[in-house]
């Protein structure tokens, strides 16, 4: 009997690197004042419908239990994040912290650095709508890196601002049904033909291309890069409006953690998310 395709044994050693991978999420997470929650692994199907559409059932692990219920293996912790606080929230003080480190499942191809089963360190602030909530959770991204000897010529966090696109979307006058499109496209431009990327743009084609070669301003930017840069991590992040992440939900700053020399998938990722739950 082998395991099924996309999953992993964790024999001794495995298992003790793992443990010490948790271990230093943990201590990170804890030393920036974050306690520790966790949801269950299993949820209706409807809870992340109605996060990411209908589309999002092809990817996930969903079947029919034995009480008629339409449930799923969790993909991510986000939705469940947000069915705890919408319930929960009048029990605890604002801001929250919360981190998880959990198992999620996602039926996709298997490829390198992404099988069907993973692992990972969810950190959350709930309550705080400054901007200081991005900059401390950029910092921890750092820092979690740093953790395991990275230093910021092994790695770089690229961070931008929805909103900034949004607001050049609202001036070039492009209906707000189609923002989301839009701005998945401009995420897929580092991955796709200047060609395919202009035919999907259309007329707002010109100004984007524009912004993404000779670059933009944003007075949040500078002043979340200006803080990282007093908290002595200005050397690991870099303003790169390329970077709009593909989830509809994130309503302002985002940012993805990569290595320096561009060989692995993006390492971490996170953003703003206003209006979810």
């Amino acid at each position: 009997m082998q395991t099924l395709p996309g999953f992993r044994d964790f024999l001794p050693r495995q298992c003790a690197e793992r443990n010490y991978i948790f271990a230093r999420w943990r201590e990170v997470a804890r030393r920036y004042g974050f306690v520790e929650w966790d949801g269950p692994v299993l949820e209706p199907t409807e809870l992340y419908k109605k996060k990411s559409g209908n589309e999002i059932v092809a990817q996930l692990f969903n079947f029919t239990d034995k009480g008629e219920r339409e449930v799923a293996l969790r993909p991510e912790l986000t939705p469940t994040l947000a069915r705890v606080i919408a319930a929960h929230e009048r029990e605890f003080k604002k801001p929250l912290k919360w981190f998880s480190v959990g198992q999620f499942f996602r039926y996709e191809k298997q490829q390198r650095g992404r099988l069907r089963e993973h692992f990972q360190l969810n950190c959350d602030i709930i309550g705080e709508s400054s901007v200081e909530a991005d900059i401390e959770l950029i910092a921890l991204c750092v820092d979690v890196l740093c953790a395991f000897g990275f230093t910021a010529d092994d790695v770089v966090v690229r961070m931008s601002d929805r909103e900034f696109w949004t607001d050049l979307l609202r001036e070039q006058k492009v209906p707000e049904d189609r923002w989301s499109e839009l701005l998945q496209v401009i995420d897929k431009s580092e991955r796709q033909s200047r060609e395919k990327t202009a035919e999907q743009l259309g007329t707002i084609a010109n100004p984007v291309f524009s912004i993404l070669e000779n670059g933009g301003t944003s007075e949040k930017l500078d002043r979340i890069v200006a803080s990282l840069r007093h908290r002595g991590l200005g050397d690991f992040v870099k303003v790169d409006l390329r970077i709009v992440r593909g989830l509809a939900y994130y309503t302002g700053v985002v940012f993805e953690a990569f290595d320096r020399a561009g060989k692995l998938r993006a390492l971490a990722g996170g953003g703003r998310y206003d209006n979810l739950i």
